[in-house]
């Protein structure tokens, strides 16, 4: 791939691509087909047709035709299988068969490596807690065994991300064929995710719906911000307990953009709580010292993925999943 950055930001990775002299005039599909070779055409057209393929911010169509300076970035919401090194790190498997894996994730763990960081992530913890000769992914034809016994590589299919911050569900593939299945699933909105997040202020309203394009920031590419020619992102929330300064909510996401659940609340004046990056300061104007002092012991934002369900690829069943909020997320709440 030429003139390709890749870029790692949260739940989700994105390639910017920068058309050259050559490239001026062609459509978007024919140059994103002659620049990613590994990918079939089929794949580039359905992120098009998802919305996952913007030209400078803008949602872009196939027929668009590329002109000078134009950024291309195409958002990945789903994640390849890879090879990753082997890490023996704790991991609470909440759920396990011959197929997939459903894994409590801790706050503070990256999912995927990227941006610099290549180790003590959940995929290098996966990598070693299911080995290689285990699952169905295929081997690199270049590796001998010798090569392969040292590595101690395996190849792993994590299916979507949360953030680094963000506790709870995550489910994983074993083999390339329940990777598809799954991601096929995510892509066509039909599994079920929950979340809990303690926002700021005291919501009004019992429930509510949040629908809202979102895109990169301008100026900083590492912040997600509500803008009118982003992607398409919805959110309902409902409240679970008020509280004098706070409010408890779950939040079922319909679709899986970067940040999406911190920018939408923010844009309703209700930031996730311990979320410095979008809450504008607002842990700081927390009147009480205590409960003020425990958001900055906290060291994290107060969002669990709290409930999964899907349909397991092999057997049909619909499988629904459940991780209750870890020990700092209840002790902030009987502070507060």
């Amino acid at each position: 791939m030429n003139n390709i950055e890749f870029q790692d930001v949260g739940e989700n990775s994105s390639f910017i691509l920068h058309p050259s002299s050559v490239d001026l005039g062609k459509r978007l599909d024919a140059f994103l087909v002659e620049k990613i070779e590994s990918w079939s055409r089929s794949r580039l057209q359905r992120l098009i047709d998802d919305g996952d393929v913007s030209v400078n911010q803008t949602q872009a169509k196939s027929s668009y035709k590329l002109r000078a300076d134009d950024v291309i970035e195409i958002e990945l919401t789903e994640l390849p299988a890879e090879i990753f090194e082997p890490e023996d790190i704790p991991l609470e498997i909440i759920y396990e068969d011959k197929s997939l894996a459903v894994i409590n994730k801790p706050s503070g763990m990256v999912v995927h490596p990227g941006a610099g960081i290549s180790s003590g992530t959940l995929a290098n913890a996966i990598a070693h807690r299911f080995k290689i000769q285990d699952l169905g992914f295929k081997i690199e034809d270049n590796l001998d065994e010798k090569s392969k016994i040292q590595n101690l590589k395996s190849k792993i299919g994590i299916v979507h991300r949360l953030d680094k911050d963000t506790s709870g569900l995550i489910v994983v593939a074993k083999t390339e064929e329940i990777h598809e299945h799954l991601s096929e699933q995510f892509r066509n909105r039909e599994v079920f995710k929950s979340y809990v997040a303690l926002v700021h202020g005291a919501v009004a309203e019992k429930a509510g719906t949040i629908d809202a394009p979102i895109a990169r920031e301008k100026h900083n590419r590492t912040k997600m911000a509500i803008r009118r020619h982003g992607r398409n992102a919805l959110s309902l929330w409902k409240v679970r307990k008020i509280f004098e300064k706070f409010t408890l909510l779950n939040v079922e996401i319909k679709t899986g953009r970067t940040h999406q659940i911190r920018v939408h609340l923010m844009s309703i004046n209700h930031p996730v709580v311990g979320d410095e990056t979008y809450n504008s300061g607002r842990d700081k104007t927390v009147k009480d010292i205590k409960i003020r002092q425990a958001i900055v012991e906290l060291n994290r934002f107060f969002l669990h993925a709290e409930r999964l369900s899907f349909t397991h690829p092999q057997t049909l069943e619909r499988m629904e999943f459940y991780a209750p909020l870890p020990e700092e997320l209840k002790n902030l709440l009987e502070i507060i």
